[in-house]
């Protein structure tokens, strides 16, 4: 199956199309059909598993050349491998389950179809990323991971909110996207082709200057920062909570943010490399993990909780991704690489998890605020224990599947005293906000009776996800202890496999930061013997400091949105008066001109030849009396004429005495002329008559 491995990413893709034009208004059969596929998929995705689990994890690349430009070879291809398998399963499970769970979820609403319509363009794309062979390739489908989390994102685009949550999404993964745009031309012209193993042999090689392949990993990081939404392109993934809870559940759990955790993960023999641009991507993920898990200790809503969870998660992901990068580059032993990947599947399953209860929360009471909630455990059993089976995984609570990838994630960090007090405060803030959710959330008396009155387990098919995800949330780290010869470390590994004994202690000291946070929610939010009030009142700065999300999105709007939009202003300003102003004014005086040029070519040059045309016509009018037909009027004007001449040949009259003259002349023969017109008219109608009675 493996060579065959693409017709798992092409399922969900025939499923969008399919939906697209032929299911769209056939709402139960469009829903039906794109679950198929997934599960189908599901199973294909089990198969290439066991058959890369029997290979040990060796990898299969199989490819076809495109084109060529610039002496690059662009191609197509897939690349199965135990990194490729894992994600498959991930990527499948999780997005078969939140199909499932969208049909109960989404039965009410008008856009039934289109949703599970992208759900599967949205998977495709992820799962078109998982299986390439080439960075070309994956960031075709990076971008089009992006545009379907727009439209997944911005799906309930009447509200004002949801439409601005999709662009600030789409704008921020952007801006990432352009330095992983620089990355990949770097990548190019340094190492001449795109293939990952041609790339990987060459910066291990060498081949490439340390200081270009420094850069390069950075480069190709910012589009991770975007994607999995580091700091500081953190602050679009708690927005994009305005999307429907299952597309929550997707882009939290297996799709988008998981992207940029697997990209590392991928490139890890450019990070490794390079030790400086290894430790700029650890830096960067323990400070994203600390400031997520701070704002999530005071926040209400029940998704942005979780979602300020999910950033921090992917802190501590990339965090131990960089590490192993650093480790390794300066020669030394690190499970870093292990850490990343394992805590990347167990934190799918039990995020998965909280979104789809968190949904289910939601889809009860019809709130998003935990203040209004408590007391639901009586009313919401299934969902109630499912998600506190999900809270103590992420908590890092034994023997549950988040204790283990946690657990390795701290040890990754034994050798590194800044990120190790950093990894240990975050896993007590995680432990405590968290629980702080399930408290106020599932125990304690209702604090809004009518919502509480109205609320009621969800229906089966929305909870039966939910026992799925629980068990895998249980059981899916096991996989991953450290007494097995042949476990996770055996199949997912960078370099030599490293068989670690259990580190006793570390487990203890991780174990007593969870519960201290644990306790402390309890003390707090259930039993009620320590005051959340008094103790926001006591703290108010740090309170209000945390409440507001550190300030991100005010620095933001004044430091880069006010003056852009300023600028934009002045733009639109200087191109509606200036430009346009320019434009229009030439465009006006070429009017005028041509009206002028119209005016003087009516009233000059027509007018002159019009004019001409009519003195000739008045002057013909006129002269045409002289052609009487009478003979003796022609001799009578012959007789005037010479008279006239001899006059003034002669100068009997002196000429400036002769106008009296001649006005008497001119006055006598214009009479005669008339005389004469009339007399030859009345003898052409006399004759005319004759004819007419001759002919009769």
């Amino acid at each position: 199956m493996t060579p065959y491995a693409y017709i798992i990413a092409l399922l969900p893709l025939f499923s969008f199309l399919m939906i697209v034009f032929f299911l769209r208004w056939k709402e139960q059969v469009s829903s039906l059909f794109s679950i198929s596929m997934i599960v189908l998929g599901w199973v294909l995705s089990l198969i290439v598993f066991i058959e890369t689990l029997g290979r040990n994890g060796a990898p299969y690349e199989s490819y076809f050349y495109i084109t060529s430009f610039a002496g690059i070879n662009f191609e197509l291809g897939i690349l199965v491998d135990s990194l490729t398998a894992i994600m498959l399963m991930v990527v499948t499970t999780v997005g078969a389950c939140v199909q499932i769970y969208s049909v109960g979820y989404m039965k009410d609403d008008p856009r039934y179809s289109r949703f599970f319509a992208y759900l599967s363009l949205f998977t495709f794309s992820m799962l078109g990323l998982v299986l390439a062979n080439n960075f070309f390739m994956i960031f075709i489908f990076w971008e089009l991971v992006g545009l379907t989390s727009y439209l997944l994102i911005s799906f309930w685009f009447e509200k004002k909110s949801a439409a601005d949550a999709g662009k600030k999404a789409f704008i921020t993964t952007r801006i990432g996207d352009l330095g992983f745009i620089v990355g990949l031309m770097m990548i190019a012209f340094y190492a001449g082709t795109f293939n990952y193993q041609g790339v990987f042999a060459k910066a291990a090689g060498g081949q490439i200057p340390a200081g270009i392949l420094t850069v390069t990993a950075i480069f190709v990081f910012c589009g991770a920062v975007g994607k999995s939404a580091q700091f500081p392109l953190h602050v679009w993934l708690p927005d994009a909570m305005e999307g429907p809870t299952p597309v929550s559940a997707l882009i939290h759990a297996a799709t988008m943010v998981a992207a940029g955790v697997y990209l590392v993960a991928r490139s890890m023999p450019i990070f490794a490399s390079t030790a400086d641009g290894a430790m700029v991507v650890a830096t960067i993920g323990l400070i994203t993990s600390f400031i997520a898990a701070s704002i999530g200790l005071v926040q209400n809503d029940i998704k942005r909780i979780l979602a300020y969870s999910t950033v921090s998660q992917l802190g501590y992901m990339i965090m131990a991704l960089g590490l192993f990068g650093h480790d390794t580059a300066l020669g030394e032993e690190s499970v870093g690489y292990t850490a990343g990947t394992l805590h990347l599947m167990t934190h799918a399953f039990f995020k998965g998890l909280l979104f789809l209860g968190a949904g289910s929360v939601i889809h009860a009471v019809h709130t998003n605020d935990i203040q209004d909630m408590g007391g639901l455990s009586n009313k919401m059993k299934i969902t109630t224990w499912t998600f506190i089976i999900a809270s103590l995984s992420i908590a890092g609570i034994f023997p549950l599947s988040g204790f283990w990838s946690k657990d390795e994630i701290v040890a990754t960090t034994l050798h590194h005293p800044v990120f190790f007090i950093g990894t240990l405060t975050i896993a007590f803030m995680t432990a405590f906000y968290m629980f702080r959710l399930c408290f106020l959330t599932f125990f304690g008396k209702p604090r809004d009776h009518h919502r509480y009155d109205h609320a009621h387990e969800s229906p089966n098919v929305m909870t039966y996800p939910l026992v799925l995800l629980a068990v895998l949330s249980i059981f899916a780290g096991w996989w991953a202890l450290p007494w097995l010869s042949h476990g996770y470390s055996s199949f997912v590994h960078f370099g030599e496999v490293k068989h670690e004994g259990p580190n006793y202690a570390l487990m203890l000291i991780s174990t007593i930061v969870a519960v201290s946070g644990i306790t402390l929610a309890y003390l707090m939010y259930y039993r009620r013997s320590i005051s959340a009030e008094k103790a926001a009142e006591r703290f108010k700065p740090i309170y209000t400091f945390l409440y507001n999300k550190w300030y991100f999105d005010e620095l933001y709007q004044k430091v880069i949105i006010d003056p852009i939009m300023k600028i934009a202003d002045f733009m639109w300003n200087f191109d509606a008066r200036v430009i346009d102003g320019a434009v229009n004014g030439t465009a006006w005086l070429t009017v005028l001109w041509s009206d002028i040029k119209l005016w003087f070519d009516v009233w000059i040059v027509d007018g002159a030849v019009n004019g001409s045309g009519w003195i000739i016509r008045q002057l013909g009018g006129a002269l045409r009396y002289l052609q009487t037909g009478s003979m003796q009027f022609y001799a009578l004007f012959i007789v005037v004429l010479v008279v006239l001449i001899a006059v003034f040949k002669f100068e009997l009259v002196r000429i400036d005495r002769a106008w009296p003259f001649l006005t008497l002349v001119l006055a006598l023969g214009f009479v005669a002329l008339r005389f004469y017109s009339r007399l030859a008219a009345e003898r052409n109608d006399g004759q005319s008559g004759i004819s007419q009675e001759e002919k009769s």
